[in-house]
């Protein structure tokens, strides 16, 4: 070290730029620390109160009435046939959209306004969703049902998915476009044969964060398929739901209920966290390629 690092380094200006970045550093440790604590504990409760309550027959009866012992088998059940069949409607028109927005219109003014429109149901509460598919089609057909439900959440899917494919799609560079342009591929199949394979893995990651976000929504689902105590795979009547049947239990004065809305939470919890640890793998595995 020569003379005139030591001396720059003894400064006084330079002691307090020290000074300042192990404030600063210390500060940013703290509020990671506070953000942290509150989530270990979040979960440790999760897991105290959850892991108590579960049991075999929570997969294998339906939920109980008041006061008797039960299971969540109808709420789960429902919950998986309104999730895929959100997933079904949402996906394809939120990765076609997608695909204009980065393939065809990238740079026109009808792009713009539908970004603007993608980022505002982006950031819309769940609960105005709910009601908006409560007018459309609950009010008109004049009964709950998990198709009601399925649109709702469907429509939380679709701008996940259009922002994520279009992300995508706009990563894959430009000369595999000119390559496939250059030998005379048509510009549908390119888009099929070449982008959607070059964006594939980021394109599912998309879907498996628009399942993640669904999962543990109530909102829509109490304004459209409702609720039914017993098991039902009618999707034109009242449909359970897991989401709803933890908000009704936790509310309730009855302890076999409240043990049950526990672990319903911690399932939620588990499978939103396995989605999360899927797509974070599938992107890590896209970058390494």
């Amino acid at each position: 070290m020569t003379d005139a690092t030591i001396a720059s380094a003894s400064s006084p200006l330079y002691a307090g730029r020290r000074r300042r970045n192990a404030i600063a550093k210390g500060l940013a440790w703290a509020a990671t620390g506070f953000g942290l604590g509150w989530l270990v504990l979040i979960l440790g409760i999760l897991l105290y109160e959850g892991f108590g309550g579960l049991s075999l027959s929570v997969f294998t009866e339906n939920t109980p009435p008041p006061g008797a012992a039960g299971g969540l088998l109808n709420a789960i059940v429902g919950s998986l046939i309104i999730t895929v069949l959100a997933i079904l409607i949402g996906t394809p028109i939120g990765i076609l959209a997608g695909t204009y927005l980065a393939e065809y219109g990238r740079h026109d003014k009808l792009s713009t306004v539908v970004r603007f429109i993608n980022d505002i149901l982006l950031s819309a509460p769940s609960i105005v969703i709910g009601l908006f598919v409560y007018e459309i089609m609950v009010a008109p057909m004049g009964h709950f049902s998990g198709y009601a439900g399925a649109v709702a959440l469907a429509v939380i899917v679709i701008p996940v998915v259009v922002r994520t494919t279009e992300d995508m799609l706009t990563l894959v560079p430009d000369t595999l476009r000119e390559a496939a342009a250059s030998i005379g591929l048509p510009r549908a199949l390119m888009i099929m044969r070449i982008a959607y394979r070059a964006a594939r893995a980021g394109i599912v990651t998309g879907v498996l964060l628009a399942v993640a976000r669904i999962s543990g929504e109530t909102a829509p689902l109490l304004f459209t398929a409702l609720n039914n105590q017993f098991f039902s795979v009618d999707m034109n009547q009242p449909m359970p739901s897991l989401p709803v049947v933890i908000f009704q239990f936790a509310l309730s004065p009855y302890q076999e209920w409240q043990r049950l809305a526990w672990t319903g939470a911690l399932l939620i919890t588990i499978t939103v966290l396995a989605l999360s640890i899927l797509a974070r793998s599938l992107t890590a595995a896209r970058k390494s390629s």
